[in-house]
């Protein structure tokens, strides 16, 4: 009889581990599904093209890309003075918690990353912008992720865009009117990842009569809406230059990219206007960058004092 319960015994105990087992089993299939909803590709493209040898070659050198720009920048109804910077760096991501990786593994998504900054001053005050943008180097899906932070001595602001089964947006402010939100939006084109699908293949921008999410450094200057919007997209290429634009006809703007139209498709300049200013001050306004250097630099190792010059080099 002992000799049987102890049979019993046994049989439950691997019962037990055969659930858990299938537990987990399952649990991996929906982690699995969750990175793939991450990974959604664009609707009707074709399959991923590998990448070229000048675009390993010029990508994957262990070196951005830091361009300095000068700035004329629309705020309040009036041009602001001011400086721009846009810096361009590969790295691996994951992209189920949609970091950069710290380590290597056959899971990490390469993208393609653009942090851009601008300062100017407004009056007394100064205005600080920063975006960044993940970008599969595939390109044949949307942004990973994207953020953006506003600061000045009003206060600050940020927002952040997860690319999941929908857009998972988070939005931070200090105005009581937008507050701390959360809140999911259905996937559309990106402008801010327009700036990285550029500098992969121009060929591949959505034209035409598109619906795109503006940027979210205008979203939060303008206090718009976060949401999608009707949009015209134009590709003009010529030998030398070529030019991408944007018209948003509800939010009366226009956003234009000059580019070098062969590779590595660097941005030379852009312009963005849009009604500047409040009520009586409110004017049609452009705000212009102008490429002054760019540098290939490992600036992550150049953080000493003795690394200050370098700015020099920029124009900064």
């Amino acid at each position: 009889m002992g000799q049987f319960k102890s049979y019993n015994a046994l049989y439950l105990l691997f019962f037990l581990l055969f659930i858990v087992s299938c537990r987990q089993g399952k649990e991996n299939t929906e982690n699995t599904s969750l990175v793939a909803n991450d990974m959604e590709v664009y609707p009707n493209k074709t399959s991923n093209k590998p990448l070229s040898p000048e675009f390993k070659e010029y990508w994957y050198a262990g070196k951005a890309e830091i361009t300095s720009y000068t700035l004329e920048q629309a705020r309040y109804g009036e041009i602001r003075d001011g400086q721009a910077v846009l810096i361009y760096v590969t790295e691996p991501f994951l992209a189920n918690k949609q970091v950069k990786a710290d380590e290597s593994h056959p899971s990490n998504v390469s993208v393609l990353k653009l942090n851009s900054t601008k300062k100017f001053l407004t009056g007394i005050y100064p205005y600080a912008i920063m975006n960044s943008s993940f970008y599969p180097v595939s390109d044949q899906q949307h942004a990973i992720k994207l953020s953006t932070s506003v600061q000045e001595w009003c206060g600050q602001v940020f927002t952040q865009l997860n690319n999941r089964k929908q857009f998972e947006i988070n939005s931070f402010s200090y105005f009581e009117s937008e507050g701390d939100r959360f809140f999911k939006l259905d996937k559309a084109y990106l402008e801010n990842e327009i700036w990285n699908k550029i500098r992969i293949n121009p060929n591949n921008l959505p034209v035409g009569a598109i619906s795109m999410i503006p940027s979210l450094e205008y979203i939060r200057l303008s206090h718009k809406d976060l949401k999608a919007y009707a949009a015209e997209a134009k590709l003009d290429t010529k030998d030398k230059l070529s030019t991408y634009s944007i018209t948003y006809p509800e939010l009366k703007r226009t956003l234009s990219i000059n580019f070098n139209s062969s590779f590595p498709y660097e941005i030379d300049n852009w312009t963005e206007s849009y009604p500047s200013g409040s009520g009586a001050n409110s004017q049609m306004l452009t705000t212009r960058a102008n490429k002054i250097k760019t540098l290939k630099r490992a600036y992550w190792k150049e953080n000493s004092n003795s690394d200050v010059f370098l700015r020099d080099s920029l124009g900064l």
